[in-house]
């Protein structure tokens, strides 16, 4: 199966300001980075691969523009409709579908990540994960840190950090 050439909406309007607030972090981050993941939400406009036999939806990461505004908080802009509905595979039109928007907020080589799913996009519920302060100390090691949603699961959750991620929808 040949990748196809993913292309964009040329005319989105579907727009999102996502706020990003990270909260009582233990010292400063030396990047803090967005993305959004899109896939193909009907696999039935997508060919077998040939020797599995399955079907594998595309899916694209684009960077999520993040501006800080100040006091650890940054904003960014997404469209859920920004990739084009079109018939990649000659099988029908795949739909695209925002799957989630993220950010990793990285200290030396350790990334903190959070996401907001796109039902918490949709219905603008907020997404908060929690982190350990030790882990911030610990940042020499390479890793990906997804943290947890409850703080309460920490031996002692007075010693963490939390990223929070939420969205609203602007009319453009």
């Amino acid at each position: 199966m040949n990748n196809p050439e993913i292309k964009l909406n040329p005319n989105p309007r579907m727009r999102y300001e996502v706020t990003v607030r990270i909260e009582d972090a233990p010292g400063p981050f030396d990047t803090v980075n967005g993305t959004v993941d899109y896939r193909v939400s009907n696999e039935d406009c997508v060919p077998m691969t040939p020797v599995t036999g399955a079907t594998i939806p595309p899916s694209k990461r684009v960077p999520l523009k993040l501006v800080s505004i100040g006091n650890d908080t940054y904003r960014g802009e997404l469209f859920a409709d920004l990739l084009q509905d079109e018939d990649y595979f000659g099988k029908g039109v795949c739909h695209w579908s925002i799957v989630a928007a993220g950010v990793e907020a990285r200290v030396k080589k350790m990334d903190f990540a959070a996401s907001l799913p796109k039902d918490q996009i949709f219905a603008h519920k907020p997404v908060t994960q929690y982190y350990s302060n030790r882990a911030y100390a610990e940042s020499d090691t390479e890793l990906l840190n997804t943290g947890n949603l409850n703080r309460a699961d920490f031996k002692d959750p007075t010693h963490t950090f939390s990223i929070g991620l939420s969205a609203e929808e602007k009319v453009k």
